[in-house]
This record gives structure tokens, sequence and C-alpha cells, in this order.
């Protein structure tokens, strides 16, 4: 069994050998997830680490069986209702909207964040940054392929947005599964970003970044959340998911809350 004195060990081999820190992530939760893959493998933790400094390329199996990668297109329909009625007409008023999706995994968020775009008519003015630190998931994202299953399921969700379309007008289905449509891929860029590591890159009108921070402790929440917070243009919006908050961070006072349930904040200073 893994105690967490190895797990440090495991986690200053990644950043030593590898470049990548993710000594800010939750120790449970590596915990969790460093053992998984231990059993899988039947590795013990000397094999672990054997494997982490001297097989070449096992570090790119690792790192994606590391991150936590749970998405749907439109994800808690709710959020997405008070997205089109509570944020779109202040986004409108710009000539150009940029937004960032951090954390977007396999990028069902952006997609989803991209018909509503189209539906509301500004979807060509409107340039979406999706990100993750995992690259097989990122490159899944830039196919936009979802098997026939998967977009049923992401259909009633879309039917709860209370929208007036039907979720098939945006992809092309081929056997058992389906491409999401150019038209909407045209104005989003999937790239690889470390939220731990990275700085700002562009000034965001809004950014989404939703159940990806309560898998960090406390300090690195802090230090993401100063990341959005810079990279926010004012009266910038901030979405985060349904157990996470701005209460605990220090410039909480420079946010107005938008939306309780979905914890949607404007940047106000």
């Amino acid at each position: 069994m893994l105690d967490y004195s190895e797990l440090d060990d495991v986690i200053e081999i990644i950043k030593n050998f590898h470049g990548l820190d993710i000594s800010g992530y939750s120790k449970a939760s590596l915990k969790r997830r460093v053992t998984r893959i231990m059993d899988i493998n039947k590795l013990d933790v000397v094999g672990l680490k054997s494997n982490l400094i001297n097989q070449e390329g096992f570090i790119h199996y690792f790192i994606p069986e590391m991150t936590v990668n749970v998405t749907e297109m439109f994800r808690d329909p709710d959020f997405y209702s008070s997205v089109t009625t509570k944020l779109f007409p202040y986004l409108e008023t710009y000539p150009h909207i940029k937004i960032w999706s951090a954390g977007c995994s396999t990028g069902e968020e952006v997609y989803s964040l991209a018909i509503l775009l189209k539906e509301a008519n500004l979807l060509n003015r409107s340039f979406i940054y999706g990100t993750d630190i995992n690259s097989q998931v990122i490159e899944k994202a830039k196919k936009g392929i979802y098997t026939l299953t998967k977009l049923k399921e992401y259909s009633e969700n879309y039917i709860k947005t209370k929208t007036e379309h039907s979720l098939s007008e945006y992809y092309t289905a081929m056997y058992d599964a389906a491409t999401i449509q150019n038209d909407l891929k045209k104005n989003i860029l999937f790239s690889i970003h470390n939220l731990i590591s990275d700085g700002v890159f562009n000034e965001f009108q809004l950014i989404t970044c939703r159940n990806v921070l309560i898998y960090f402790d406390l300090n690195l929440q802090e230090k993401v959340l100063d990341l959005f917070y810079n990279s926010l243009c004012k009266l910038g919006f901030l979405c985060l998911g349904s157990k996470e908050s701005l209460i605990n961070y220090k410039h909480a006072n420079r946010f107005k809350l938008i939306d309780k349930k979905n914890n949607i904040y404007q940047k106000i200073a």
C-alpha cells in the first residue's frame, strides 16, 4: 500500500525527470489514482519509480491516468441556461469575445459553448480556447468525434437548456459515431496548458473552469484563481463548478456573484 511519504517521492521524480509539478494536487486524490495505476500494472512502489525514471514512454501513459477527465456536453443544463440568459447580454456588447475553457478534457464543454454562441449569433465574433494538461484528451477534443450513444445522452442535456433546436443540427453521423461540424470548430483552438506552471496568455471576457479546482489543495486553488483573475478583463465572467466557490479566495471582494447556484462570478475590480 502506498503511503504519503512514498507518494511525495513519486511527485518529486515526476518533477525532476519530466518537468511536471503536480505537488499542488489533492494528496488524497493523487494517492487513489497512483494506487490504481500500481494495481492495474501490478507494480510495487519500487517498480513504479523505476518505470517513471527508466521506461521510455511510461510517463505518457501515467499522466493521462492521473488526471481526471469526466465531462459531457451541456452537463448541468441549468448552468448553460444561465450563461445564455445572464452572460450573453453582456458579452454581445463586445466587438470580439474571447473565452477560455480551462481543463476542457475531450472538448464537450467547448463545443457546448460554441453551439450556444452560434444560436445567439455571437460565434462569428467569438474565439474559444480549450486547454488541458493532458495531450491525449486535447487530441480527442480537436477531432470532435463522439459515439452516438454519448450524443444521445448529450441531446437529453441539451433539450433541458430549453433550446428550440436539435443537437443533430451540429454533428454529422457516421456509423456508430459522429463528428462535430467544421463551422463550430473554426473559432476554437485546443492546446496544452498547465494551470500549475503556465501563466496568463490572453485577456478573456469569459473563463470556465468547472470541477477542476476540487482536485487541488488550497494553496494551488489560490494560485489558479490568481491566474484567472489576471486573465479576465474588467467585468469579465468566471464560471466554477457546483462544488467550487470564491468564498475563501483573497480577492473574493473583487467579484460580484451573478448566479449562486451555478457559481458564476463577474470581476468588478
